[in-house]
């Protein structure tokens, strides 16, 4: 007895210096080896643009009942600001803006406009907190778009901040297409309006080309050329907009733009589950103490309600699969330390891990754990016996968790006539 108990103290000290070693080591294994000393990963804020880039997703149609409700959650789980569609676009956009002003949130509300005074004027009698100005600066969007030149644009754009800023209000000045655009250009542009006194300057990846090495370089310069804050606004046309926005934040960007699901323009932009599961990566206890996770599956089911889609089998934390481990290797190991196939832990997101066994790449260390949950005595030679049991009939077609618990519950039974379980058994059977 004696030596069985120092046998389980030594394996529980090493398992706590396991621990102990990982919790010490993971800055190095999730973080770069020399920090950026420009990097704001662990000091970011979330303009949440759902409200207003997500309106221009294909099904998107939000009624006020629907926007509120929306802005609720979103506050609720913790983002600095609400972003929602300009007020000059219809006369309902305006009013819908006007209400979720007066909702009394602790998320700063902000509304996107064109850099005209007309939309301007709109703009600054809403109640909002903030005006996001933006004009295209390509060569494309001065040419087939607005058809102004750079000279036209910061004359423009002086108008328009000096306006904002005499009515207390913040101002961010951005760029359309910033990545397509002529860099001289940008910088002239972007000192200009530093120098005007704007909150923030925006970069928008309009057109979702850029790749995290280009984002770096541009946010680095720029943050080299201003002293106020910098946004980040990346569509995800070829699948960067997470890589992005955590390359931006890298660089010194101080505010990234998500929407719920992504949901936008084309095939969107940053997601906030995907930027939320990418941060809690770099800094756990930062995100988790800034932000109310477990309230990311509500919103994203009522927002792909809202818009008539389903969330996706491999979304980020909330899709279905995320935390389902099925190859018998990877059961086995995840059973003995989550962190081995983990990097998330579903319980900080208000989700669980399945490990799936109902299927021929099932391993008898997985069913053993399905065996214990269900409260059966069996050796691990018996639970040998009923997986290979269990992979023989799921090379015919895969098992339900019902229909493998039949099948553990009627194999105890053989090994144990006098099975405390007779009524489950009978239960079963009866319902096959």
């Amino acid at each position: 007895m004696s030596a069985t108990n120092g046998t389980n103290g030594n394996t529980n000290g090493l398992q706590e210096r396991r621990e102990q070693r990982q919790n010490e080591s993971k800055a190095s294994f999730y973080q770069p080896k020399y920090a950026d000393f420009l990097s704001r990963t662990s000091n970011f804020s979330i303009i949440e643009s759902t409200l207003r880039e997500g309106e221009q997703f294909a099904n998107a149609f939000f009624d006020t009942e629907t926007k509120i409700t929306i802005a609720k959650m979103l506050d609720e789980f913790g983002v600095e600001y609400i972003e929602v569609t300009s007020p000059a676009a219809s006369e309902q956009s305006k009013a819908d803006c006007e209400a979720i002003c007066k909702l009394g949130l602790k998320a700063k509300i902000l509304t996107h406009t064109r850099c005209h005074m007309d939309d301007a004027r709109i703009a600054v009698e809403t109640g909002v907190d903030g005006l996001d100005v933006v004009i295209g600066t390509s060569s494309f969007l001065r040419e087939f778009s607005h058809g102004k030149n750079m000279e036209y644009i910061t004359k423009q754009a002086t108008e328009v901040i000096n306006f904002i800023k005499s009515k207390g209000l913040e101002v961010r000045f951005s760029s359309e297409d910033s990545f397509r655009s002529d860099l001289v250009d940008l910088l002239n542009l972007y000192r200009h309006v530093d120098k005007l006194g704007v909150n923030r300057v925006g970069i928008a990846d309009t057109v979702g080309c850029a790749n995290p090495r280009q984002v770096y370089e541009l946010v680095r310069t720029l943050r080299s050329v201003v002293s106020c804050d910098i946004e980040c606004h990346f569509h995800n046309d070829t699948g960067c907009a997470i890589a992005n926005a955590y390359a931006a934040l890298e660089a010194g960007a101080t505010h990234i733009d998500t929407s719920v699901l992504g949901i936008g323009e084309r095939n969107g932009i940053t997601p906030l589950g995907g930027l939320a599961a990418r941060m809690y990566v770099a800094d756990a206890d930062y995100v988790k103490g800034k932000y109310n996770l477990g309230m990311l599956r509500e919103i994203e089911n009522y927002v792909a309600e809202a818009v008539q889609i389903q969330v996706p089998f491999n979304n980020y934390i909330t899709g279905y699969c995320a935390f389902t481990h099925k190859a018998g290797i990877h059961a086995k190991a995840i059973l003995n330390n989550p962190a081995t196939y983990e990097i998330l832990k579903p319980e900080d997101f208000g989700m669980t891990r399945y490990v799936s066994i109902g299927h021929r790449l099932t391993g008898w260390n997985a069913v053993k754990n399905r065996v214990q949950q269900l409260g059966l005595k069996m050796t691990d030679d018996d639970v040998k016996q009923v997986t290979a049991q269990i992979k023989e009939l799921a090379d015919i077609r895969p098992l339900g968790l019902e229909e493998v618990d039949v099948l553990l519950r009627k194999f105890h039974a053989k090994l144990n006539p006098e099975s405390p379980f007779p009524s489950s058994l009978e239960m079963d059977e009866s319902a096959e």
